[in-house]
């Protein structure tokens, strides 16, 4: 079984801003493969089915970003999964372009508030994850002014293609494994995978 985890902040306040860009790939998901997202599990809200025939449960985190690990270390213990291979969390990346995701095995939490706490929270670094590219910020603009800010329109029509990406990333994660949706998916400089 996997557990799917989208980052993002609770209330409609936060509601389609960049970092909760987790949030809107997981609602996806649920829409994609009927998974309603809607049922209470300790701090968070989560929906279980199945997506190319593995048991999921998907998992928006209600703690606020900076204490995401709470509600995902709930879901892992309750559940008893290896977080090492059985989480995949789905979060924001200002170092992306709109219209890009990268899948990572494991890593450092490279400034986001969010997989900090999953990693502090759980122990480890190593686990799957994928970065949905939501663009740098601008010169002088505050970085949390920015995350917690709306994309403008044009952004916007990359970012859905970007959350397509992201359902086809987790699809292949599943189906595949995480090393090869890395080089199914991941962005291509100079004919090397990154």
């Amino acid at each position: 079984m996997y557990i799917i985890v989208g980052l993002g902040n609770p209330t409609k306040k936060y509601e389609k801003t960049r970092h909760n860009i987790g949030f809107d790939a997981i609602d996806l998901l649920g829409n994609k493969y009927q998974i309603p997202i809607n049922q209470p599990f300790g701090k968070a809200l989560i929906g279980k089915g199945v997506i190319e025939g593995e048991k999921v449960i998907l998992v928006k985190p209600q703690t606020f970003m900076n204490l995401s690990g709470k509600s995902v270390s709930e879901v892992i213990s309750f559940y008893k999964e290896n977080p090492t291979e059985n989480l995949i969390v789905l979060y924001d990346d200002i170092s992306l372009d709109p219209g890009n995701v990268r899948v990572r095995m494991k890593g450092s939490a490279g400034g986001h508030n969010g997989i900090k706490s999953i990693i502090a929270s759980i122990g480890t670094q190593e686990f799957p994850r994928v970065k949905i590219g939501v663009g740098n910020k601008p010169d002088r603009m505050d970085l949390a002014d920015y995350v917690l800010g709306h994309f403008t329109r044009a952004e916007r029509e990359e970012v859905e293609e970007s959350l397509f990406k992201t359902c086809e990333a987790v699809k292949y994660i599943i189906q595949h494994q995480p090393e090869k949706a890395m080089n199914q998916f991941n962005a291509k400089k100079n004919g090397i995978v990154e």
